[in-house]
This record gives structure tokens, sequence and C-alpha cells, in this order.
């Protein structure tokens, strides 16, 4: 369950992203730039979470 236990993780870093740029959108004060890379680093989660997920349904098969 190696796969399994590696997308809990990545859900859980998703879900930290996701809490983190909400509260960089809450305060005004906060950087573009830095607004930009938390959306990114959060796509990229999504994408490795997406990953695993389809070679998991492959190992299934």
């Amino acid at each position: 369950m190696a796969i399994q236990a590696h997308l809990v993780e990545l859900e859980r870093k998703h879900k930290l992203l996701e809490n983190e740029l909400h509260e960089a959108l809450v305060h005004l004060s906060t950087d573009d730039l830095q607004i930009a890379e938390l959306k990114r680093r959060k796509l990229m989660v999504k994408d490795q979470i997406e990953r695993l997920k389809h070679a998991a349904d492959e190992t299934l098969h």
C-alpha cells in the first residue's frame, strides 16, 4: 500500500497549498508572484496525484 500512502500525503500537501493560497488571496498585501507560485505548486501536486492514480489503476488491470 505504498502507493496509497503516497496518495494520502500528496492530497494532504494539496490541501495545505489550497489553504495557503486562500490565505494569500484574502490578504491584499500578498505579492502576485507569490500567488502565482502557490498556484503553480498546487497544480504540480494535483498532476502528481492524477499520475499516481492512473498508475495505480494500470497496475490493477
